[in-house]
């Protein structure tokens, strides 16, 4: 997750607190399990292999990471984080090295990546490094990216402080901008990877 470092810190409690406490907490470890087996799903069939590589951007603890290598034993991961307490306490462990979605393009990355995820971060920066954020990942796409977008008119809940409103409309310009193309939940595709697709495999 990436935000302003001067309006809040992504901290032990803030981890406790969103992702772990029972009351406040955005998800349960059964619907991340859920939502991490549908993203693999979805890009080995647009593949049509197993996934080998992922790319977290704003990963936080990368939670994603033992439950991809409960589906996919030998994948090779690689997390993007800004949080001191989480680069402290797993960047070695779990290969998180430290960059947000603004610098993603500065970051070094020679190869493209099976799965790329973006969870929980869009609505935190601004429209400037959204579409900077978006542009750098489909250069480094080469199967399917998983990036959420939470809309106004969802109306979601869980941590507001620095949360950017935008519309539905808004969001689907900015993934056009970014020649990103829809093919499942919050899953998209650069179809000049993957021309082979069929009109009712992408929207």
């Amino acid at each position: 997750m990436t935000s302003s470092p001067e309006s809040k810190s992504y901290d032990r409690e803030y981890y406790d607190r969103w992702y772990r406490d029972p009351v406040d907490r955005v998800s349960t470890r059964e619907s991340l399990e859920r939502k991490v087996r549908m993203a693999v799903s979805v890009a080995e069939y647009v593949l049509g292999r197993h996934l080998r590589t992922v790319l977290d951007v704003g990963c936080g603890e990368a939670a994603w990471l033992p439950l991809l290598r409960r589906i996919r034993r030998g994948v090779r991961y690689t997390g993007v984080e800004t949080s001191e307490y989480a680069l402290e306490r797993y960047g070695a462990e779990r290969n998180i090295r430290r960059g947000d979605i603004r610098g993603l393009a500065d970051l070094g990355l020679r190869r493209t990546f099976d799965l790329i995820v973006c969870a929980d971060v869009l609505q935190y920066v601004s429209d400037r490094d959204v579409l900077r954020g978006l542009a750098a990942m489909r250069r480094l796409l080469g199967g399917v990216a998983y990036i959420e977008a939470f809309a106004t008119e969802d109306e979601m809940e869980g941590d507001r402080v620095d949360w950017q409103e935008r519309s539905a409309a808004r969001y689907r310009r900015m993934f056009r901008q970014a020649r990103l193309t829809a093919c499942g939940p919050y899953c998209y595709v650069d179809l000049a990877r993957h021309p082979e697709l069929n009109v009712f495999e992408h929207q």
